[in-house]
C-alpha cells in the first residue's frame, strides 16, 4: 500500500470514529465520512474499506493493538487477588485512551457499535480473540471458584456493560469540557475497579 492511500485510510478510519461516536453508525453515511475525511470520492469508504462492517472492525483494530500491549504490561506484574485481575480488565483501556489526548472518540464509538444488533458481533469477536483478556478472565474465575456459572456468566455481561458505558459516559464529559468526578482516566479506571469488586463479590440470592 502507497504512503498516500495509508494516509487516506487513516483520515477515513478517524472521520468514521468520531461521526459514529457522536452521532451512532446507523446513522451516518458513507458519504458524510468522506466528506469529513477531506475525500471528494464519495465511493473512497467503500474502495478502502468495502463494507460499513469492515470499516467499524477496522477501527476496532487500530486501538485493540494498543491496548493488548498494556494489559500483557499489566499482567506481567503478577497477581493474586480478585482487584488485581479486575484492573486488568480496566486500567488498558483508560490508558490507551489517556495516552490518545482529548478529544477521544473510541469509548463512544465502542458504546455505540454494541448497542447496534447487527454490529455488536464484530466487537465480540475481535474481543474473544485477546490472548490477554482471556487470561485476565480465567484469573478472575480462579478467585471465585465457587460462583455458579450462570451468576458468573451473568457478571460478566453486567461487568462489560458498566465498563463500555462508564467509559463513554466519562469521555463524553472529558470531550465536552464538563465537570468529572474524578481527575482523569486514572481515577476513572480506579473507581471502575472498585464498583466491579462490589459487583463481583455480592451475595448471591435465590
Amino acid at each position: 500500500m502507497t504512503d498516500r492511500a495509508q494516509a487516506t485510510r487513516e483520515r477515513i478510519l478517524v472521520a468514521a470514529e468520531r461521526l459514529y461516536a457522536e452521532h451512532g453508525v446507523l446513522a451516518v453515511s458513507n458519504r458524510q465520512i468522506s466528506e469529513a475525511a477531506g475525500q471528494g470520492n464519495n465511493t473512497a469508504v467503500g474502495y478502502h474499506f468495502g463494507t460499513r462492517t469492515e470499516l467499524v472492525r477496522a477501527i476496532v483494530r487500530k486501538h485493540a493493538g494498543s491496548i493488548e500491549r498494556l494489559r500483557e504490561r499489566r499482567l506481567g506484574r503478577g497477581h493474586a487477588q480478585l482487584r488485581d485481575w479486575l484492573g486488568c480488565l480496566v486500567h488498558p483501556t483508560a490508558e490507551h485512551l489517556a495516552g490518545l489526548g482529548t478529544p477521544t472518540w473510541f469509548a463512544r464509538f465502542a458504546a455505540q457499535v454494541m448497542t447496534e444488533p447487527s454490529l455488536r458481533a464484530v466487537i465480540v469477536e475481535e474481543t474473544l480473540t485477546s490472548p490477554s483478556l482471556a487470561r485476565t478472565v480465567a484469573g478472575l474465575s480462579r478467585c471465585l471458584p465457587g460462583l455458579p456459572a450462570e451468576v458468573r456468566a451473568e457478571r460478566n455481561d453486567i461487568t462489560r456493560l458498566v465498563v463500555m458505558h462508564a467509559m463513554a459516559e466519562r469521555e463524553r464529559a472529558l470531550a465536552g469540557g464538563a465537570g468529572t468526578p474524578g481527575a482523569g482516566w486514572r481515577e476513572t479506571a480506579g473507581a471502575l475497579t472498585d464498583v466491579l469488586a462490589g459487583l463481583w463479590l455480592a451475595p448471591v440470592t435465590k
